[in-house]
């Protein structure tokens, strides 16, 4: 996800997309506990994008 993406969002739809992006952190976390997650950099992908959908709330 870019940044251009989610700075040209609303406010709730980025409340909305954070609350999404923890959900699948979670799943991905799940899964990869349990040693079923193939693409471990997904981990790292969607860590940076709360990060990042973080920091455009605070921005605003």
């Amino acid at each position: 996800m870019k940044i251009q993406d989610i700075r040209a969002m609303g406010k709730d739809d980025l409340k909305a997309k954070l609350q999404d992006l923890k959900e699948e952190h979670f799943n991905l976390r799940f899964q990869h506990g349990v040693g079923q997650l193939e693409k471990t950099s997904t981990l790292k992908n969607v860590r940076r994008d709360i990060a990042r959908v973080e920091t455009v709330i605070r921005d605003n």
